[in-house]
Order: C-alpha cells, then structure tokens, then sequence
C-alpha cells in the first residue's frame, strides 16, 4: 500500500510540478555535462532536472567545466592565480611554514603577492599567520591545500 501510495504521489508531482520550475533549471542544477546534455528538456521537466543534477553530480565534470569554462560553466577569473598558488605552495610548503614561523621571508612575500595582499597589508598578514601559526600547522603533516584553507580562513 505504502509504496503505490507514494509511486502516485511522485507521479502527481512529475506531471503538475513542471510549470513551477520552468526557467530553473541552470539554477536549480548547476553546470557540466547534465546541463549540455539535458538542456532543451530541463526547464520543463522535474525529472529532467533531476536527470540533469545526476548526470552533473555523478560524471565529475563540472570541475573541470568551472576549470576550462566549458559544460555551461563560468570560469572563475582568479583560476589562474589558483593553479599558480596551488603549485607555489606544494613546491615550498616546507620553506613557507618556516617563514611563517618568523613572520618573514621569500616564501611569504610570494605567497601575499599570489594571493594579491595589498603592499600595504603584508606587513599585518605576515604577522597574522605567525601569530597563527599553530593553527595553520596543526600536526606537521598538512597538505598545502590543507595549509591555503587555514590561511584562507584567517584572511
């Protein structure tokens, strides 16, 4: 009884909820290959929509469609920087805990100038991530992206 009763309720909704979400769907769903895929049929359609979000969420393409600005996606401005400071930090991770330890150095100059620290700002920010320092370096064994998340908190 309780599941015919429910195949009718999810029935009644796929056909009379259309209408409420038409012109919702690239919000309601997100970008990546769902949103290429099911694009002339999702605004219309709540199963649609959900055949959209599955395929977005299950085939992992929109972080590459934010990544290249493909799949109906918008590429954040600021990918670039993100590559860069990505690299930057996996490849000095060791040299940026030691200048952030003496809120000083190369490393961290590099680091305010990739995440574009006003010149005028490095100065506190150096200061902010030594006093910090403890918790942006918890165990020792934090990956940089680890690392840039606490930083990124603390800015």
């Amino acid at each position: 009884m309780f599941k015919k009763t429910a195949f009718t309720l999810l029935a009644i909704v796929l056909i009379a909820a259309p209408s409420a979400f038409a012109g919702q769907a690239a919000r309601n769903t997100g970008c990546g290959l769902g949103t290429v895929i099911w694009e002339d049929k999702a605004d219309d359609s709540v199963l649609f929509q959900v055949f959209q979000a599955t395929t977005n969420g299950s085939s992992g393409t929109q972080t590459f469609g934010i990544s290249t600005g493909t799949l109906g996606c918008d590429q954040p401005a600021k990918v670039a920087v993100s590559e860069r400071l990505k690299e930057f930090s996996g490849a000095n991770l060791d040299t940026l805990a030691l200048d952030i330890s003496k809120g000083q150095g190369e490393s961290l100059d590099t680091l305010a100038e990739l995440l574009e620290i006003p010149a005028d700002q490095k100065e506190l920010f150096a200061a902010n991530l030594q006093s910090n320092f403890d918790h942006i370096f918890v165990t020792g064994n934090e990956t940089s992206a680890t690392v840039l998340d606490r930083i990124a908190a603390l800015i």
